[in-house]
């Protein structure tokens, strides 16, 4: 692996060498720090073992970007909605204008 496409990450104090693609290293290396936070926080709730402690904090990560994209989902609805009736009122102002100037 050249050097240059890999980045050295510390989780819970083990090193790791990890492939990354040119101009991505400063968000792997906060990736890794926030993956090495949670995994912490997973260890001081006296998790045992890093097998465990990796996949706890993999499952904690994994519920928040499903209820995130739930939320977002929800958001983009909401708005897809509000669009439609912003529309639906445009249209009948439109149309009210349009009987009112042929009456004119």
């Amino acid at each position: 692996m050249n050097d240059s496409a890999s980045v050295v990450v510390h989780l819970l104090e083990k090193e790791y060498r990890v492939a990354c693609p040119p101009g991505e290293r400063e968000n792997l290396i906060r990736a890794a720090r926030f993956l090495d936070d949670r995994m912490r926080e997973v260890r001081d709730a006296n998790v045992v073992g890093l097998e465990r402690i990796a996949v706890m904090a993999a499952l904690n990560l994994s519920h928040e970007l499903l209820q995130t994209s739930t939320a977002l989902d929800n958001r983009t609805d909401t708005s897809d909605r509000l669009s439609r009736l912003l529309r639906k009122v445009d249209d009948e102002i439109s149309a009210h204008q349009r009987l009112r100037d042929t009456q004119a």
